[in-house]
């Protein structure tokens, strides 16, 4: 193809964009047009890979010396005009020359990453403190320094008719089973849409199943937690822009343990997993049955701890479920300011928040200070939990309890109760339910999803995620 052809072409595409760097150099009575995007490439290493090493090209056939003398590692032939929109906007210099059929991609992409910082969605108190970042290259290799196996794979696939995002589907090959492999291609490769600037964005596409607001794919930072969950035959989806990694399929049990637990001893560990467990169920059940306890079913409280209440609910003058709604409402609205406005100052609106504005509704008889200690348990059970999704879906059912306590007392604690057992155990992805190991029973999984046994003792994978369950070999 004419190399002015070839210019206007991709200036016509691109509009004459402010950041499409276009320059021609003539050697002898041959033309080179080289084109890149500024705004992603690197003016130094084009410079140190093109520029510097030009004048020594004075072969008769120029594509070929080019070809053969680029000292770039990334260096692609293409035969296509139009692939070179999607290597300019990946930080490539695409070069043509005269009347040659083929033209040479090189990488030189410029360093638009933050480096690797600790995670800042999960507090680590022991383990390794690097974080995947933007840059989808550094979090596989911070993959590929902890698993050093040729059996971990990394299929790629692009996603997205204006981003053209990378999608990178993480597997080791003889654990993940294949089936669930396959089913995870087929999905993402039926995504048609506009473009995937976070992993989140493809959530919906692999929920299939929407029937619970307890989510089903884990999205974590950590490197070590997708390393060990690659180990125990799960599936990791990476997206290009993104520092959060999917990891799935995951059960109920996946978003209550956490991945210190690894590295401490059992016996601390399974203590604190038990506070776990109870603070799941107490955050979330807590403020229906203080409802109906005190609304319908007063029968249950001692005498002296009713009158208690009773006295301190003199001059209220709301009723208790709406008390007890407000204040959660109130909690709920300070959290979220909390996340979302910055750290130096959501310190100040949490203290100004729990402190003032509590102490300001009880004097005030507004609410009684009885229901200021439920919210107070209820919230604090619920901070031991970190993944947004799984938190908004605590809300949910909280809120349901409460509501269902409002208008029947326990029987409706009750109803609520059923209701969410029914909605976790019909839960599923990739043929996984939600409540694995305990529904379906799998007896030799309950003890390491529950408990915690030593490194040395725990010598078998998950039994329903991968058919090779050995781990730990007897030498």
């Amino acid at each position: 193809m004419k190399i002015d052809y070839i210019k206007n072409y991709i200036s016509n595409k691109y509009n004459n964009s402010s950041d499409l760097v276009k320059r021609e150099i003539k050697i002898g009575n041959k033309k080179i047009l080289y084109i890149y995007l500024e705004s992603v490439s690197s003016d130094d290493k084009i410079s140190d890979f093109f520029m510097k090493q030009i004048k020594n090209y004075k072969s008769i056939n120029l594509f070929e010396a080019l070809k053969n003398n680029i000292p770039n590692s990334h260096l692609i032939i293409e035969d296509n005009i139009d692939d070179a929109f999607y290597k300019l906007a990946s930080g490539y210099t695409c070069i043509f020359t005269e009347n040659s059929k083929n033209f040479i991609s090189i990488e030189t992409k410029s360093t638009l990453d933050r480096g690797i910082n600790e995670s800042s969605t999960e507090s680590i108190l022991r383990g390794p403190k690097d974080s995947f970042t933007e840059n989808i290259v550094i979090n596989l290799g911070l993959i590929r320094k902890r698993i050093k196996d040729y059996n971990l794979y990394f299929d790629e696939l692009i996603i997205g008719r204006r981003t053209k995002s990378k999608i990178v589907i993480s597997y080791i090959n003889g654990i993940t089973i294949k089936k669930n492999i396959i089913e995870i291609k087929n999905k993402l490769k039926n995504i048609d849409i506009d473009g995937i600037l976070d992993s989140g964005y493809i959530r919906d596409f692999l929920n299939t199943k929407k029937n619970t607001f307890f989510p089903k794919i884990k999205s974590t930072e950590r490197p070590d937690l997708v390393s060990q969950s690659l180990l125990d035959g799960k599936i990791v989806i990476m997206v290009e822009n993104s520092p959060f990694a999917l990891i799935l399929p995951s059960t109920l049990f996946d978003f209550i343990i956490s991945s210190e637990d690894y590295y401490e001893k059992s016996g601390n560990v399974n203590f604190t997993k038990t506070l776990r467990f109870l603070s799941f169920i107490l955050t979330i059940t807590i403020p229906g049955l203080y409802v109906a306890a005190t609304t319908f079913n007063q029968e249950v409280i001692p005498d002296e701890l009713l009158i208690s209440i009773t006295t301190q609910r003199e001059g209220v003058p709301i009723p208790t479920i709406l008390e007890v709604f407000m204040m959660i409402t109130t909690f709920e609205i300070l959290r979220e300011s909390d996340i979302r406005l910055p750290s130096k100052m959501s310190s100040a609106i949490s203290i100004v928040g729990a402190l003032v504005l509590g102490e300001a509704a009880v004097s005030a008889g507004i609410v009684s200070p009885i229901v200021i200690i439920v919210v107070s348990i209820t919230s604090i059970c619920g901070l031991l939990f970190t993944d947004i999704d799984f938190v908004n879906a605590i809300r949910w059912w909280r809120f349901l309890f409460l509501f269902l306590a409002g208008l029947v007392g326990i029987v409706g604690i009750m109803i609520a109760g059923i209701i969410f057992i029914n909605k976790l155990c019909s839960t599923e992805i990739l043929d996984t339910p939600y409540l694995t190991p305990i529904s379906p029973l799998y007896p030799k999984d309950i003890i390491d999803t529950l408990f915690k046994r030593p490194i040395n003792k725990n010598k078998k994978r998950p039994s329903y995620l991968t058919n090779n369950t050995k781990k730990v070999g007897d030498l």
